[in-house]
């Protein structure tokens, strides 16, 4: 499969559950996925431990490390900011083009499935200057949108698909990702955005606690990513 982005709505919406549940079944298939998610806030530098590079981590099989914390997620800030302000509060700067390079460097050596994952929102800060949007741009890989399923997602997934294809990006599928306590059904969801969407593919995957690779809505993405 092409490389894939996995962005979002906004934060706390998913994409690392949606990530590492792909990571998982291809795995589980014999087969050798990567992530890299560059650049990531809100990560205790004491213990890592319970954060999305980890949980990236576990569902590839591997150890959480010094080393493969840094081999996935090399830019960390401890504030739970967008990248610009946390990096401000360390008295750093998001290294925009070092984190260019990284991700084509990493796209380039992929031999197996491939996904680099935003941070926050398609609308994000990442810089003083760019947002997720523009470093999706610069990197011009089909993705993954991600949304939850609470009050008011549709207009956020209608605005996020709107930029998103205003910048020239192809969209691959929707995943609704579970909120939980979410008060509005799925399906119905699902069903009043399909107008708008051009026949995009849209998956509900629910929050599983545990097997959410063998659920059928991975398979169901799959077939539209891999």
């Amino acid at each position: 499969m092409r490389p894939h982005f996995v962005t979002a709505t906004g934060t706390d919406i998913g994409k690392t559950f949606v990530s590492a549940c792909l990571l998982r079944h291809w795995r589980a298939a014999g087969r050798a996925p990567d992530a890299f998610k560059p650049l990531v806030s809100g990560i205790d530098p004491e213990d890592p431990t319970g954060s999305d590079p980890a949980a990236l981590i576990d569902a590839m099989g591997l150890d959480l490390t010094p080393d493969t914390l840094d081999r996935v997620s090399p830019w960390r800030f401890a504030a739970p900011l967008a990248p610009n302000m946390a990096a401000r509060l360390e008295g750093r700067q998001v290294p925009y083009s070092a984190m260019l390079a990284a991700c084509r460097r990493r796209i380039a050596d992929a031999t197996g499935p491939l996904l680099i994952e935003g941070v926050g929102g398609v609308m994000a800060p990442v810089d003083d200057g760019r947002t997720v949007l523009d470093w999706m741009a610069e990197l011009g890989l089909p993705n993954i949108l991600v949304a939850g399923t609470y009050l008011g997602t549709i207009s956020h997934i209608l605005t996020a698909h709107a930029v998103l294809r205003a910048r020239g990006l192809r969209v691959t599928a929707l995943v609704l990702s579970e909120t939980p306590g979410g008060t509005v059904p799925p399906a119905d969801t699902a069903a009043t955005l399909a107008p708008f969407l051009d026949g995009l593919p849209i998956v509900y995957l629910p929050r599983l606690a545990a097997g959410c690779f063998e659920h059928p809505a991975i398979t169901q993405l799959l077939g539209h990513v891999d």
